[in-house]
């Protein structure tokens, strides 16, 4: 079925000249408040046309609730009903809200203010410290955790590197949730939290970390939003100024606002009603931050007056990965399942979901790659595709699979785009052009502005094919290439712009983390993929101990893992892929099932306990290595011959990963032969040379000095090493064996 909400409006109007069909990307300003209407289906026009009065949009996954707002904030003000600089919208990360600028200025509602409620925060705050507090505004710390470790030092309490993570994560919540250090051991306990130390403890470490911060004369993150309220609470002549500044709020992600956020806009509102919220509390993921769902499901209460639109048409998703959405929701309990929403596909049907069991998790990884492999070889865009785990110490394992399988990938959550190396130089460059292009020969043939970008940006080293491998040049190649496309959406959308235009577009985008597009597989946790969305979605490690999550012990915290699993199929827009693993390990025992949030949705299911069938017609797939004729393609162990997985010096089960790959205890004596080590260690170093990839991708340092103690002398004894998998004992296996007996591996020399 045709989306009416991706439709283009009948008449737009650029540069005074009418034009029947914008970009996608790039849209033209409509050319009247009617013109902002079209396009939009009838509850987002319910909710475009609803400006007066609180109202609550209750929008499920993919429904388009963010065109729906950004066109309501555009229709009051082209209809003369809102003022620009009066309506402040807030959303919880930058790139939404730039994202929402974008939009709300390409719908001609330039000057309306979009942030996060930090941003938003910590202008007023800056503006109104000198007169509420005197001098400047403290200096605002970029990482709190080394605050932490010298609180914990002066409480003489010794902290690793995970409680670290923990205690700063425990401070975290307790401040957005007003709670203070006295306070913390009894709210720790009704709100069930979990930490590695001593709620006490915690207390007097909070404490401590509040007086170093006095004592220093900083301010962390959270502070920004405390302070804010203090100064609006305690100032009533600042806070009459920021309401006469600001008379019309919308807040997006409403399930997400913690307690301290909703006070701060409570503040802000002071006596008014004029607001607009936007949520699902199908989607609330994030309660361990303090988020929670009541002041979106209380709205009606608070605001008995209140204007209740739902957005269920799901403009995103195929009906097939829509029932299985529905599925995981109709089986849900507790508070917010009481309020989901059912719902309703407008896409044409395609594939079923694809539900697959493997061995262990190196299977699973190798047979995901393979997969991607296959998806890429016949057309799909590997930008289109994204492979969604639970944890991010699950990454590694998928970033080696991927780099085996020469498949370029991306992390979501690493170095953020604009701040890469090469692309502040691109920048630079393009700059330079743009001033002074006229000079420069390479520009004086280009015709037109994507050939201007290409030429100044070969000498940054884009080339027109990519280079071989997936390494570094590879990386830096394909954010050049994003930046090519995105020139050639722009000249498409504006006709006749400049390269001038193309960096202020580059400006606007990097001041709001807008990256453009890589071309590469996204690799995301499941909480870092919210509000992203890819045709091809592969959600793995969905087994019982990963999801729910072994700490989610309540009844509201298996509820959230359920809902977390929720978000991560509202991801996929055409193809869906559920894979777990049997083990962790190869060789290890065959304990796991496959979690019980599937239970029911794949037939066969329910009898088999867990293991069974997918939903649909796609059947359950085994998931297998491949076998292959190749003598280095060892057969792995039978179901039910598994054994845990034991230090081979002390006999103690092993459990943490890097262990696992070296097969004993950390602090177990290594017998490791150093000159193997030194050997297999430069062999590496070529190998990834010649393949253009990081060495972890050939073999990590653990496997390395799992192999360089074991000295295999064979291939089933290499294969028995966790990290070395079938394709990589197919293509490494002769050079390995043949260093372990003392050859220089010169089988890998005609390897490309």
């Amino acid at each position: 079925m045709d989306n009416p909400a991706h439709r283009s409006p009948v008449t737009w109007q650029h540069g005074g000249v009418t034009a029947a069909t914008p970009s996608p990307l790039f849209p033209r300003v409509p050319d009247s408040a009617d013109a902002v209407l079209e396009g939009l289906d009838p509850e987002q026009r319910e909710v475009a046309t609803a400006l007066h009065g609180p109202v609550c949009v209750l929008a499920g996954a993919g429904t388009g609730k963010t065109r729906a707002i950004t066109h309501r904030i555009a229709y009051g003000v082209r209809a003369g009903i809102l003022q620009p600089s009066s309506v402040l919208a807030v959303t919880f990360t930058n790139r939404a809200a730039g994202e929402m600028r974008g939009r709300l200025r390409q719908l001609g509602a330039a000057g309306v203010q979009a942030r996060t409620f930090h941003s938003a925060a910590l202008r007023q705050l800056q503006y109104f410290w000198p007169k509420a507090v005197g001098g400047s505004l403290p200096r605002l710390v970029d990482r709190k955790i080394q605050l932490v470790a010298d609180a914990a030092a002066a409480c003489r309490i010794r902290l690793d590197r995970g409680e670290l993570r923990d205690v700063t994560a425990e401070i975290e919540w307790s401040k957005v949730t007003q709670t203070v250090p006295a306070d913390y051991p009894p709210a720790a306990a009704k709100a069930a939290r979990e930490a590695s130390r001593d709620p006490a403890e915690i207390a007097q470490l909070y404490a401590a970390y509040e007086d170093l911060k006095r004592e220093r004369g900083v301010i962390d993150f959270e502070d920004v939003l405390l302070l804010t309220v203090a100064v609006l609470q305690d100032r009533r002549d600042i806070a009459e100024q920021v309401r006469a500044q600001y008379q019309h709020f919308v807040v997006d992600e409403y399930q997400d606002v913690s307690p301290l956020q909703q006070r701060l806009l409570e503040l802000w509102l002071g006596d008014r009603e004029n607001l607009c919220v936007v949520g699902d509390a199908s989607q609330t993921i994030y309660s361990f931050t303090g988020a929670t769902p009541d002041h979106l499901l209380d709205f009606r209460t608070r605001h008995p007056g209140a204007t209740v639109v739902k957005l269920v048409r799901d403009y995103r998703s195929t009906p097939q990965v829509v029932h299985l959405a529905n599925g995981l929701l109709a089986q849900a309990r507790g508070r917010a399942a009481d309020h989901r929403l059912e719902l309703v596909s407008q896409r044409d049907p395609g594939p079923e979901p694809v539900f697959t069991e493997y061995p262990d998790e190196p299977a699973e990884a190798e047979g995901t790659a393979r997969r991607i492999r296959e998806l890429i070889d016949a057309g799909v865009r590997a930008s289109g595709i994204a492979v969604l785990f639970r944890t991010n110490s699950q990454s590694e394992t998928y970033e080696q699979a991927l780099a085996d399988a020469s498949v370029p990938y991306q992390l979501r959550g690493a170095e953020r785009f604009f701040d890469r190396p090469e692309v502040r130089r691109a920048g630079v460059a393009l700059r330079g052009a743009a001033r002074f292009g006229g000079n420069d020969s390479l520009l004086d043939d280009a015709a037109d502005l994507p050939s201007q970008v290409r030429a100044v940006l070969s000498g940054q080293g884009w080339t027109a094919q990519p280079p071989a491998g997936s390494g570094a040049v590879r990386e830096r190649w394909e954010s050049l290439a994003a930046l090519v496309n995105l020139a050639q959406d722009f000249a498409a959308a504006r006709p006749g712009a400049t390269l001038a235009d193309l960096v202020a577009e580059l400006d606007e985008r990097a001041g709001a983390q807008h990256a453009p597009t890589v071309e590469g597989v996204t690799l995301a946790s499941l909480h870092s993929a919210k509000g992203l969305e890819w045709d091809v979605v592969f959600l793995v490690g969905v087994a019982e101990g990963m999801m729910p999550i072994t700490y989610a012990k309540t009844d509201e915290q298996i509820e959230e893992e359920r809902r977390l699993l929720y978000v991560g199929v509202t991801r996929a827009r055409e193809r869906l892929h559920v894979s777990w693993a049997l083990s962790r390990s190869p060789g290890g025992r065959a304990n796991r099932r496959a979690s019980r949030f599937l239970d029911g949705l794949r037939s066969g299911s329910a009898a088999a306990g867990g293991r069974g069938g997918a939903g649909g017609a796609g059947g359950v797939e085994r998931g297998v290595s491949g076998a292959a004729a190749s003598p280095f393609a060892a057969p792995g162990p039978r179901r039910g011959q598994r054994s845990p997985a034991r230090c081979r010096v002390c006999g103690r089960t092993l459990t943490d990963a890097g262990e696992m790959k070296l097969m004993r205890c950390e602090d177990c004596p290594s017998d490791m032969d150093e000159g193997l080590y030194e050997r297999l260690y430069d062999w590496r170093g070529e190998q990834a040379r010649r393949s253009g990839q990081p060495a972890f991708c050939v073999f990590t340092d653990k496997t390395l000095m799992a192999i360089a103690e074991t000295v295999p002398e064979d291939a089933a004894g290499l294969a028995r090493i966790p990290g070395v998998g079938m394709r990589k004992l197919g293509r490494y296996g002769a050079d390995v064996l043949a260093i372990c007996a003392g050859g220089d591996g010169a089988h890998g020399k005609d390897q490309a």
